[in-house]
């Protein structure tokens, strides 16, 4: 068995998000000087918070970005990540882990942003995990 919190959540979500938002979208864990030119796209951070069981589940705190043209398109944007992680992620396995509880917390919301080129959506997600 792997050892707690041996699950790479920003790989994983990484991944996972950007078979959902398809090739159009860009989904990362950092942004560049290059961002303008690629949007819409999604930022997965893992906070430094959370805990574990100290056998096996990982409760990580997650925070995801939406990073859009226009105001409504990064809050549609978060909205669409929110439907897929609490409706989809929940309950299912990747090939790194096994996902139970999602929550969101607090809910997608405008987030501030230097760049008046764009605008940024985000959410912070609580996410159960274990290795597989």
């Amino acid at each position: 068995m792997a050892a707690v919190g041996s699950v790479d959540i920003e790989l994983d979500l990484i991944q996972w998000l950007q078979a959902k938002a398809g090739p159009a979208v860009v989904v990362r864990d950092e942004v560049d000087n290059n961002l303008l030119n690629e949007l819409p796209t999604i930022q997965v951070q893992r906070l430094p918070a959370g805990d574990d069981d100290g056998f096996r589940l990982d409760r990580a705190l997650v925070d995801v970005d939406v990073y859009a043209a226009t105001r409504g398109e990064a809050l549609e944007w978060a909205g669409r990540v929110r439907g897929w992680l609490l409706l989809e992620l929940r309950g299912s396995a990747t090939s790194r882990a096994q996902y139970g509880r999602v929550r969101s917390s607090p809910p997608p919301a405008i987030r501030p942003y230097e760049n008046t080129g764009l605008r940024r959506a985000g959410a912070t997600y609580e996410i159960y995990s274990h290795s597989v």
